[in-house]
């Protein structure tokens, strides 16, 4: 017996291990199943992978702490692919085939948007890093629980970072995704209160290999910053395309659009200065430098710390439950995240302390690596810390962090 289950994408791509269980975990009686649902190919490949050894190791952690009462715990993972049909499919072998209690890790928000009606028509609860505002306004009966901030609290505040650096007029460019449209209005509504305005926006069709209808729209407005609205690799090109251009305005992107695979890419004289913003993990907590510590010198993004969290509060909701019946697991983990993440129950940050808590009897309240997870009635996260960087010569300064 294993700990983990891997479609053959993932065995492709060798992205998991598959250690075998401690004696202590060996079943006492059927395997809780939890699905694993992250991006290993597609846009969101370069944060996939790291996603799901987050996963993985709270997985690994359990077993080794004797499960969850005494059930030793299986992870079936599938590669979304960045790609909702790709996703559907997958998310359609989890639940169908593996019978897994809760999907973990879904990172684009239209694989997000169309993988959470299985799950909800399914019990089966859905943790999501996706933004989307869409997303928990679906009629999804409290079975989505996100760990991103939604995108109108993203763009607000990444909107009032560029007023206070002097912005008064945007140009927003946009990949075609769920969040374009809504990110747009957030932004005109923020800047119209700082005395600026968005000067221009266009979405374009992210898969493009030139963009110089849109540069040119960009340089007829004459904006002071472009906000790149988009994914690694169109944002890529837009990049040196601006630079071409000869544009020297301000350029702020979202941090998952230009990372160190962008500065081998590209030269430092394109990439200097771009602003990057992404949900800040805490990173000065005992549970982050753990999970540091654990992925070596690999870098822990902020997706790997909210998917340690996703497993741990779905292994702890699980324990949490009881004794519940195989058909009804999945609305017992929804019914019980809140239980173990809020209130008055004793402090914890790692799945092994959560446990032992849980079989004593005692409730407790887990703060995760990604900040307090602590959800609203919609399934969103309340609130967390932002991260500014700027690129100076292949590497990121740290500019703010509030």
């Amino acid at each position: 017996m294993t700990g983990i289950g891997i479609g053959r994408r993932a065995a492709l791509l060798g992205a998991v291990a598959a250690p075998a269980l401690m004696g202590r975990a060996r079943a006492q009686g059927a395997p809780l199943v939890l699905g694993a649902l992250p991006p290993l190919t597609g846009a969101g490949g370069p944060y996939g992978p790291a996603m799901l050894r987050a996963i993985q190791g709270v997985v690994d952690e359990a077993n080794a702490a004797g499960g969850v009462r005494g059930r030793p715990i299986r992870l079936m993972a599938e590669d979304d692919q960045t790609n909702p049909d790709a996703g559907v499919r997958s998310a359609r072998k989890l639940i169908d085939v593996d019978r897994v209690a809760a999907v973990m890790g879904t990172w684009a928000s239209a694989v997000t948007t169309a993988v959470a009606p299985l799950c909800w028509e399914n019990r089966v609860p859905l943790l999501t890093v996706s933004g989307a505002d869409s997303i928990t306004l679906l009629p999804h009966q409290g079975y989505i629980f996100r760990t991103q901030p939604n995108s109108r609290l993203q763009i607000a505040t990444g909107t009032d970072f560029l007023a206070r650096q002097g912005a008064r007029r945007i140009f927003h460019l946009a990949a075609q995704s769920p969040f374009a449209q809504s990110s747009q209005d957030t932004m005109v509504e923020r800047m119209r209160a700082a005395g600026g305005n968005v000067a221009g926006y266009i979405v374009y069709e992210r898969d493009k290999t030139a963009f110089r209808t849109e540069v040119d729209a960009v340089l007829r407005s004459r904006p002071d910053t472009v906000f790149l609205n988009g994914y690694l690799p169109d944002v890529t090109i837009l990049l040196r395309e601006l630079f071409r251009a000869g544009f020297e305005g301000r350029r702020f992107t979202p941090a998952y659009a230009v990372n160190q695979n962008t500065f081998a890419t590209l030269p430092n004289e394109v990439t200097n200065g771009v602003i990057t913003w992404q949900p800040s993990p805490e990173v000065d907590s005992a549970v982050f430098r753990r999970l540091q510590t654990r992925f070596g010198n690999v870098e822990v993004d902020p997706y790997s710390a909210q998917t340690n969290d996703h497993a741990t509060l779905a292994i702890l909701a699980a324990a949490q439950a009881g004794d519940v019946a195989p058909e009804m697991l999945g609305t017992a983990i929804r019914d019980n995240i809140r239980r173990v993440s809020s209130g008055e129950g004793e402090r914890v940050d790692n799945v092994t302390d959560g446990l032992r808590a849980i079989a004593a009897g005692r409730a407790v309240n887990f703060d995760g690596a990604s900040g307090p997870v602590e959800f609203d009635e919609r399934g969103d996260i309340r609130g967390t810390k932002f991260r500014y960087e700027a690129a100076e010569a292949g590497r990121f300064r740290v500019l703010e962090v509030r």
